[in-house]
């Protein structure tokens, strides 16, 4: 157990899931191993064409792929253990291993957060600077923007962790959720956790508003440029290079908003746990597909890679 200001009695939690019906967990094991399957597929897939097509060694998709290692390791940190779940008998976790998968879930969560900024900024420069794309966006940048993503991930998940794992925990030990989510555990801490819930929550607003204040900027920004393009063919091919991204961003940030800048005195577990899924389990699903299917140089080097002579012209997402 970990240290905190009072003894923790809780040695393991029980992850409630879904639904007690055999029948039922069954289906949702063939739909969840399905999505997780295609999710590391889809993304490992971006992952290998940008590391052997080296016309796809540049910023853009080099942040590609990095979000594509994101969304694998953040399905991961859930998907395979709510598998077993499904199935087995006995739904309990450990303390250790129920802070282990807060402190990681948390940590990429937030880190994806951060990464999505980067990628608006990313969309800016190609937007607003074309010719000086590369010029700004050399090697080095990209490198500490995405070095600084992972960085303030990790550090702000180790302090909500930190906090929430702290309270003491002496009964019950039912977490009503398919996993170890910091307001799903806190509901069950002993004590109040109003002091707790608004450092959280100060935390959650810095790191939910300020990300989607820069992203708002970035594309207020980009859309002052695209219109004015003269023509009306090069504003719609502008504009569709976002399309993509923002569509991400939605599905992510719109969810994950409602579950953490809110105190735990609306919190609704049954809600929760089905909107969690939208970014823990279907925006890592949603990537791949819409980066890559609306994208040529994807398209090309996939046909490339699989012994096709044939070839996508066109930048862009």
């Amino acid at each position: 157990m970990i240290p905190g200001q009072n003894q923790s009695w809780v040695s393991e939690f029980i992850l409630i899931g879904f639904s007690s019906d055999p029948t039922t967990n069954s289906i949702l094991f063939i739909v969840f191993l399905l999505i997780y399957l295609s999710s590391v597929l889809g993304n490992g897939l971006i992952i290998m064409l940008v590391c052997l097509d080296t016309q796809l060694h540049t910023p853009m998709y080099f942040f590609l792929s990095t979000l594509s290692l994101l969304d694998m390791s953040f399905v991961t940190t859930t998907m395979p253990q709510m598998l077993v779940h499904l199935l087995a008998h006995s739904q309990t976790i450990s303390f250790a291993s129920c802070c282990l998968q807060m402190f990681v879930f948390g940590a990429l969560g937030i880190t994806e957060c951060t990464f999505f900024v980067v990628m608006a900024y990313d969309r800016y420069v190609a937007i607003c600077y074309p010719l000086r794309y590369t010029v700004i966006l050399n090697w080095g940048l990209c490198m500490r923007l995405a070095a600084g993503s992972w960085i303030c991930g990790f550090f702000s998940s180790l302090l909500h962790t930190f906090f929430t794992m702290s309270l003491p925990y002496c009964g019950p030990n039912r977490v009503n959720h398919y996993l170890c989510e910091g307001p799903s555990v806190r509901s069950l801490a002993c004590m109040d956790t109003h002091i707790i819930e608004m450092v959280d929550l100060v935390l959650s607003v810095f790191l939910v508003v300020t990300p989607i204040s820069l992203i708002v900027a970035s594309y207020i920004r980009i859309a002052m440029a695209i219109l004015k393009i003269k023509s009306t063919e090069g504003r719609c091919k502008a504009f569709s290079t976002c399309a993509s991204h923002l569509t991400v961003v939605t599905f992510f940030y719109a969810p994950a908003s409602y579950i953490y800048m809110r105190p735990n005195s609306s919190y609704s577990p049954e809600q929760d746990k089905q909107i969690s899924l939208f970014y823990s389990a279907f925006t890592p699903l949603l990537n791949p597909v819409v980066y890559s299917l609306r994208n040529k140089d994807i398209k090309r080097a996939f046909f490339k890679v699989m012994g096709y002579d044939r070839c996508a012209s066109g930048p862009g997402w």
